[in-house]
């Protein structure tokens, strides 16, 4: 089962598990749970895609009801008419608000992007960001006696390729559990310490005007247990009570969406 955060006749939308794949592919031709799969069997009929998230990534995933109302949605995602918010935990202090404008290559796979140009310019990414909170622990996973963390919510203006991850990573502060562009140091060492390996990085809201009706809708997704477990380690309850939870169960009815 997986949490379904809001529904209507048009649209679903999922909170999605971390390591979870959204659709297979014949790169994972072997991975027995799929978000797509999960969806329409619980539904009972054919779901559809209209955007992406990686597979470490938890979090608000979108799917229509119907091949129109995914093409209207994917156009909105095209055009950036989306608002995207994710949570993460980062290593170092961040704080205060600050936009990242650093343009970055395109990221290819070797064997999925085997065709793709490999000499494209840069792309324009500009990602938003604000220090929510931060700690300090007697850990030493480093050359220090103590390691420092933050908590950071997240607003991509664009939608490159792995932008978030990279765009932190070019600010010195590496998302905990990145094994691409992280500190794979730290992230051993906080996996040991804190009993976390997964990447720590969750889509936790879309805004964006309805589909069918042009109402403006805000869609949130939880966090899981690992951040809960997280959260209260590092005395962050209380900063975002929307996203924290002490147990929930799957729903297939209910509307659990916003409004505004």
């Amino acid at each position: 089962m997986i949490e379904i955060c809001y529904r209507d006749e048009f649209l679903v939308a999922v909170n999605k598990p971390a390591g979870w794949l959204v659709h297979r592919s014949w790169l994972d031709r072997r991975e027995k749970i799929v978000v797509m799969q999960t969806v329409r069997d619980m539904l009972g009929q054919h779901v559809f895609t209209v955007h992406r998230l990686d597979r470490p990534t938890s979090g608000v995933l979108l799917l229509a009801l119907s091949a129109e109302v995914a093409h209207t949605l994917s156009g909105q995602f095209e055009q950036h008419r989306v608002k995207k918010t994710y949570h993460a935990v980062v290593r170092g202090y961040m704080e205060g608000d600050g936009t990242i404008d650093y343009a970055l290559t395109q990221e290819l796979d070797k064997i999925a992007d085997k065709f793709a140009q490999p000499d494209k310019a840069p792309q324009p990414a500009v990602s938003h960001y604000r220090g929510l909170a931060q700690v300090e622990m007697p850990v030493a996973i480093g050359r220090y006696p103590t390691s420092r963390y933050s908590l950071m919510e997240l607003t991509p203006q664009t939608g490159r390729k792995h932008q978030l991850r990279r765009h932190l990573s070019h600010m010195h502060h590496p998302l905990i559990g990145d094994s691409t562009h992280g500190d794979l140091r730290q992230n051993r060492g906080f996996a040991r310490t804190f009993d976390c390996s997964r990447l720590m990085l969750h889509a936790s809201r879309l805004e964006l005007a309805h589909p069918v009706t042009g109402l403006p809708l805000v869609i949130d997704a939880r966090w899981d247990q690992t951040w809960q477990n997280l959260v209260e380690r590092f005395h962050w309850n209380g900063i975002l009570p929307a996203y924290e939870r002490v147990e929930f169960a799957a729903v297939t009815g209910q509307d659990m969406a916003t409004f505004i």
